[in-house]
């Protein structure tokens, strides 16, 4: 079966992105070195992403290509009636038996992109797998959370922990 893997970066204080979302802190810590923290191995572990609504539309909001075009796109929404991409299938109803079936699908693992909706979602219907966080070594004020509402306790089983030469630590969790 594949695994869906919450994979993201954080501020130390939590956040995921700026209140209006946006990521430009990331580009603010200094990698003169030009580390990839792994993100390329991780890439190519995956075939598949599901992110929401607003994630996918900040994505947009870069004025860059698409930058999942070689994989396999869904994003989460309410919103019906959405008319497909090249890139993108939109999923409206059902989201939690669609993953349960996504994850029946031969394949490489799923990248759950974000953002907190979506996490806090299929974190409370035991549908991720594993969380690779990056914390990387900044406090922004106001942001999103990873987690939006209410995520459900639960404990989770560290599989590893790594730092950088950028400040920046790994932790990985198995649920």
């Amino acid at each position: 079966m594949r695994k869906l893997k919450l994979y993201m970066a954080s501020s130390l204080n939590g956040k995921i992105a700026r209140r209006n979302g946006s990521v430009d802190w990331l580009e603010a810590i200094p990698n003169p070195e030009k580390t990839d923290h792994g993100y390329s191995k991780f890439y190519e572990s995956i075939d598949t992403t599901i992110q929401g609504f607003n994630t996918y539309k900040q994505i947009l909001d870069w004025g860059i290509p698409f930058p999942y075009s070689d994989k396999k796109n869904y994003v989460f929404t309410r919103k019906k009636n959405l008319t497909n991409t090249n890139f993108v299938d939109f999923i409206s109803e059902d989201h939690i038996e669609f993953v349960k079936n996504l994850k029946k699908e031969k394949g490489k693992d799923i990248w759950l992109i974000g953002g907190g909706q979506i996490n806090t979602l299929l974190f409370n219907a035991n549908l991720v797998d594993e969380i690779q966080l990056f914390i990387m070594p900044i406090v922004i004020p106001e942001g999103k959370d990873i987690f939006d509402s209410f995520p459900k306790e639960q404990n989770l089983k560290l599989l590893e922990s790594k730092q950088y030469s950028t400040g920046a630590v790994e932790i990985r969790y198995k649920l």
